[in-house]
């Protein structure tokens, strides 16, 4: 029986679509699934009081470029292509979350989250605009009527803080976060640390 992670993200963090597109050769060996989470980044860092790292070190250029370094090296070492940095970050994703939970009570979770990954970091979307998003949808084959009428359902928009509260309170300051049980990792490089702990291959 595979080992669940959690895995909490945000559409708007690029390091949350490294993992999206990492995920599926993960699963196909048979020995986990991941189960993603949906959590307002804007909303962790307001609660922790952490920053975006742009904000942080944007103005150390070597940091930049190594940064950029291990976005190369995580893409190759999982096959990874087609990853476009959106010209228009940082985006507001409060739409898009909103919509990530309305669409698993609809049954779409998965082909939604693949239409704004999509979006977002290959082709350049702006999210945050309801028109855009909309149209995303649209493309995507999904029922954009009924997914804009969900986002606005006060029960969608309290799940959403619930969920993002829930993960503050087990320690959660960003995305993507993964929990196996109730141990944490932080970020796209500790991904391959938390499938050898599920997994038991690192003791």
């Amino acid at each position: 029986m595979p080992r669940e992670i959690e895995f909490l993200y945000d559409f708007g963090g690029p390091n949350s679509w490294f993992v999206h597109r990492a995920i599926p050769a993960i699963e196909a060996e048979g020995k986990v699934r991941f189960r993603y989470v949906p959590v307002l980044l804007g909303g962790l860092f307001k609660a922790t009081g952490n920053k975006p790292p742009l904000m942080v070190y944007g103005h150390v250029a070597a940091k930049v470029n190594y940064d950029r370094l291990e976005m190369e090296r995580f893409m190759a070492r999982h096959g990874i292509t087609g990853f476009q940095f959106n010209p228009h970050f940082p985006v507001n994703t409060l739409l898009a979350m909103r919509g990530a939970v309305a669409a698993e009570r609809l049954g779409c979770g998965a082909a939604y989250r693949e239409a704004m990954y999509t979006a977002l970091w290959q082709d350049g979307q702006k999210l945050d605009d309801p028109a855009v998003w909309a149209e995303v949808l649209i493309q995507a084959g999904l029922d954009a009527a009924a997914l804009g009428a969900a986002v606005e359902d006060p029960a969608i928009k309290a799940a959403l803080i619930t969920s993002t509260e829930s993960a503050v309170a087990r320690g959660a300051f960003g995305v993507p976060t993964f929990f196996l049980g109730n141990e944490m990792w932080f970020g796209k490089d500790r991904l391959r640390d938390v499938v050898e702990a599920a997994t038991g291959a690192v003791q």
